[in-house]
């Protein structure tokens, strides 16, 4: 296996073992939402990993001291194995969580879920109206979300709900928030997107103003008061609109560990998109192997790698530079302080991409319309990128 890269000795550090394990069991997704996660070019990994192979590696991961593990995708439940995968999981003694859109979840699935062993269920929904749900999710499927989370709390589970909100839904803060009430949620994520993936291309079109987002905020911390000890609110900040970076995944190969749909490990969701990492498959080497060993798990562990001014600044103990993927994505450089920080020489990119949305009245006007993460707009983007390279 290639070992750690020239600008770190692994072995200097302690590296502690991962505690949260994120399987993306496929690719596959009835939805098309268009601020997905998923690589752009998902359709160049069509494989997905064995039933055994899974099993193989929860086994391993928990041999090394995972507890929380979060059953992912695209869509977990068009895999016909994941009863088996939850049960085998509990039988680990791993607290599983199954991240689903619901579509196509139903009361019997949900006893068969519950009687393996699962812990725990977020289910997510785009919007508060059938229409504007429809729309985004590119899929018939607000009823039945809504249906699925009564289903949920029916059988004894907390309801958690999850709404990514975005320039298309941020209007519709006050009744998104009602939604949950009527829907009895016991938590509730208001998760401002993200601009990796599918929400990159989409950028433009998704990041909402800074007065819209301002606004957003305060109604849901209004609300979070009226319904304190009923219902947890946790308001994700999009990072676009703060001056310091986040401490992207607790700490690159501290904590996280994700198992793409074809085997390959990574240190977190997007980093396929990084250069020259040469992220291990779980086909060829062990997970033991895969975390102390692999150049993608050492490359930015510790300060080493870190270039002005990370490396002198006295915060970089607390957000490590910020996320790596940002900074490449928007500068171009994976080394870069991440441009969220105000001390990032690039920060302006930030202000630029702020700007862009908020001049942008493509959404009203149709000329650059949304582009819905499906397999048709993946294998373009493949294409695109394959003559890119």
């Amino acid at each position: 296996m290639a070992g750690s890269n020239n600008n770190l000795d692994a072995k200097a550090l302690q590296i502690t073992p991962p505690r949260w394990l994120l399987a993306e069991l496929t690719y596959a997704c009835p939805l098309q939402c268009p601020y997905c996660s998923n690589p752009v070019d998902y359709a160049k990994y069509p494989n997905e990993l064995s039933t055994d192979d899974w099993k193989r590696v929860l086994s391993e991961a928990r041999k090394m001291g995972a507890v929380q593990l979060g059953f992912s995708g695209g869509e977990p439940l068009t895999r016909k194995d994941l009863v088996e995968l939850v049960k085998h999981a509990r039988e680990l003694g791993y607290y599983s969580n199954l991240i689903t859109s619901g579509y196509g979840l139903n009361e019997e699935k949900i006893i068969q879920l519950k009687e393996a062993g699962l812990d725990h269920i977020q289910v997510s929904i785009q919007a508060s109206t059938q229409e504007l749900n429809d729309h985004i999710a590119g899929t018939t499927s607000f009823h039945h979300k809504k249906e699925v989370a009564h289903l949920v709390k029916k059988h004894g589970y907390p309801m958690v709900l999850c709404v990514v909100i975005h320039r298309e839904n941020i209007h519709q803060m006050t009744q998104i928030l009602e939604m949950a009430e009527e829907l009895g949620a016991d938590y509730l994520e208001l998760a401002n997107t993200q601009y990796y993936g599918w929400a990159h291309t989409n950028r433009d079109l998704l990041l909402p103003t800074k007065e819209q987002f301002e606004q957003a905020e305060q109604i849901a911390q209004a609300f979070k008061e009226k319904v304190a000890g009923k219902m947890k609110i946790y308001y994700v900040v999009p990072d676009f609109y703060e001056d310091r970076p986040k401490k992207c995944m607790n700490g690159w190969g501290t904590t996280f560990l994700t198992i793409a749909p074809d085997g390959v490990a990574l240190p977190c969701h997007s980093a396929r998109d990084l250069p020259g990492l040469d992220c291990p498959n779980v086909n060829d080497y062990n997970i033991q192997e895969i975390w102390h060993e692999s150049k993608a798990f050492n490359f930015f562990r510790g300060f080493e790698w870190m270039k002005e001014p990370c490396r002198s600044c006295d915060e970089k103990e607390k957000d490590f530079g910020g996320c790596r993927c940002q900074a490449y994505l928007l500068t171009g450089d994976m080394y870069m302080a991440d441009p969220v920080c105000s001390k990032s020489p690039e920060h302006g990119v930030i202000q630029q991409a702020i700007d862009s949305a908020g001049a942008s009245d493509n959404l009203a006007s149709g000329e650059k319309p949304l582009v819905f993460r499906n397999s048709k707009n993946s294998k373009a983007m493949a294409l695109v990128d394959d003559k890119g390279a």
